[in-house]
């Protein structure tokens, strides 16, 4: 058992060596996953022609976990609980911005580009990347480190 642990405080403590950006591809490539996967059940549960219902679904439901992970493992900061209500709530105003951004592009891509529902979301979430990082980084998340890079 005296293994694991040391083990996993060796991971915990290299994770925190690596640059924000490479913890953000890979936080954000887990979120994108849920988020995406989400979004590939409810269009074949509910229909292609459903996309935009399955979009905001299946962003409903993981901007709440991408929270608490982009918060711990990407971004560390620390304070009392009402900063994390705040750094929640600029949070929500970065996701709102990102998933307007997607809802737009997917319109497009599905409508005007006969693009695939499937294929147009993975173009969707692309586009969103960068920005996602910007807002988060320096808007969300942009006060008080609790000493990690």
């Amino acid at each position: 058992m005296g293994y694991f642990i040391k083990l996993f405080w060796k991971i915990w403590n290299f994770w925190f060596t690596l640059p924000d950006k490479i913890r953000f591809l890979l936080v954000g490539g887990f979120n994108a996953s849920v988020q995406y996967l989400l979004y590939v059940c409810f269009l074949y549960f509910g229909g292609e022609e459903n996309f935009q219902a399955a979009l905001i679904l299946s962003w409903f439901i993981s901007s709440m976990s991408s929270f608490a992970t982009q918060k711990i493992f990407v971004f560390c900061t620390k304070g009392r609980p009402i900063d994390w209500l705040k750094e929640y709530v600029k949070c929500l105003g970065v996701w709102v911005t990102s998933y307007i951004i997607n809802a737009i592009v997917l319109e497009i891509l599905v409508t005007y580009c006969n693009i695939n529902a499937y294929i147009a979301q993975i173009i969707g979430t692309a586009c969103t990347t960068v920005t996602g990082y910007i807002l988060l980084k320096y808007f969300a998340f942009g006060h008080k480190k609790n000493g990690r890079k």
